[in-house]
């Protein structure tokens, strides 16, 4: 989940926004106003709106404090963390490493709800300091404000207990068969079984509900069913493709049969020689038989077409000083972890300088098919 918009950062991690964050906090500004209607017909319009926009922000804000424990926590233990994008259906830590062990991983997973139960009992807390009754109705807009956001973040804690892998519950239940079996992958594997089949009654409890009356709110659970379906055969799929290459290393599966190409030439000898006759979108840049840098379409299309025949490949190519490098001994799940973390599609290998070959995404994922192909066979 890529962020569009950027915040800034807190503790060395980048706050974003993905750009399905302004359409939900729309649709929960526009809820909280009618909510605040009915509960307190009284109010102004005027009032009854500004506490609706306060509240969908402040609602956002609890989010980001629950993805800022998930990620801090698991700095505290090791991990590496990017950045913190919040979107439609709510926050997501980008954890670029696994936890190495089943309490690093409980911990991480606990600690969002935990922030979230924290949270709404200090709100609630907060409310009844204004002599708010709980099972009344607040006799304030401020009231109304702390009160539905200490109640949604409860909510929100019970919801991400629920043991479904990726939610928090279901890593809770990851970590817990982690260290019964002392099998990571197995974990990991139940988990998200178990998350299939949360995500199956909810999709089926949705429409059920749906076709009795609920309207909405039948197709909002059938959605979120949906998101927690495809979430949890995500997850699977990711285990699959760890398992695949946990013990391999960026020799066994890098490309030898990789395009080099002078620097002198043209980029419109580049396109017309090399491009259109092997579809290949990357190629190592050579000068006297030395790698001297990568050049992808990207760099290509940075140039106007009709400056192509006069553009040498030299000029506009990555220098290799500037390109990200792996040896041939290298895990070949970190090269994966690299091409995610920097969004690169290929790496040079190099040993004592001189290039080994090409390990790319595509020849990643064609590899792995084949495996799955076999295993299942």
């Amino acid at each position: 989940m890529k962020a569009q918009v950027k915040l800034g950062r807190i503790a060395g991690i980048s706050i974003g926004l993905n750009y399905s964050w302004f359409i939900i906090a729309l649709l929960i500004a526009l809820s909280l106003a009618q909510h605040f209607r009915t509960a307190a017909p009284g109010w102004s319009s005027t009032i009854v709106w500004i506490s609706a926009a306060v509240t969908a922000l402040l609602f956002f804000l609890t989010l980001l404090l629950h993805e800022l424990a998930h990620s801090l926590v698991a700095k505290t233990r090791g991990l590496r963390v990017s950045a913190i994008t919040l979107f439609a259906l709510g926050g997501v830590s980008q954890i670029e490493t696994e936890a190495s062990d089943a309490k690093s991983e409980f911990w991480i997973a606990i600690s969002g709800p935990l922030m979230s139960v924290a949270i709404g009992l200090a709100l609630l807390g907060a409310a009844r300091t204004s002599a708010w009754v709980p099972g009344t109705e607040p006799s304030t807009a401020a009231t109304s404000v702390l009160v539905w956001l200490g109640y949604i973040n409860l909510t929100l804690a019970v919801f991400n207990m629920i043991p479904g892998y990726p939610l928090d519950g279901g890593r809770v239940l990851r970590a817990v068969v982690w260290w019964i079996t002392g099998n990571a992958d197995r974990s990991t594997r139940v988990a998200a079984q178990v998350g299939q089949a949360i995500a199956l009654v909810f999709i089926l409890l949705g429409l059920f509900r749906f076709f009795v009356g609920a309207n909405f709110g039948g197709l909002w659970l059938a959605f979120i069913g949906w998101f927690l379906l495809d979430a949890s055969r995500s997850s699977y799929a990711q285990i699959e493709v760890v398992a695949g290459l946990s013990n391999r290393r960026v020799a066994d599966i890098m490309e030898r049969d990789y395009v080099t190409v002078e620097g002198h030439i043209s980029l419109e000898d580049l396109v017309d020689e090399f491009v259109l006759r092997t579809g290949r979108r990357c190629f190592i840049v050579v000068d006297n038989d030395r790698v001297s840098g990568l050049i992808t379409t990207h760099e290509i299309k940075q140039v106007t077409r009709d400056r192509w025949p006069q553009t040498t490949v030299k000029s506009v190519m990555r220098p290799i000083s500037q390109v990200r490098t792996v040896g041939p001994q290298t895990p070949a799940l970190q090269a994966l972890q690299l091409m995610g973390r920097e969004d690169m599609n290929q790496l040079p290998v190099i040993s004592d300088g001189h290039l080994q070959g090409v390990i790319t995404r595509g020849h990643l994922l064609r590899l792995l098919s084949a495996q799955a192909e076999l295993s299942r066979g």
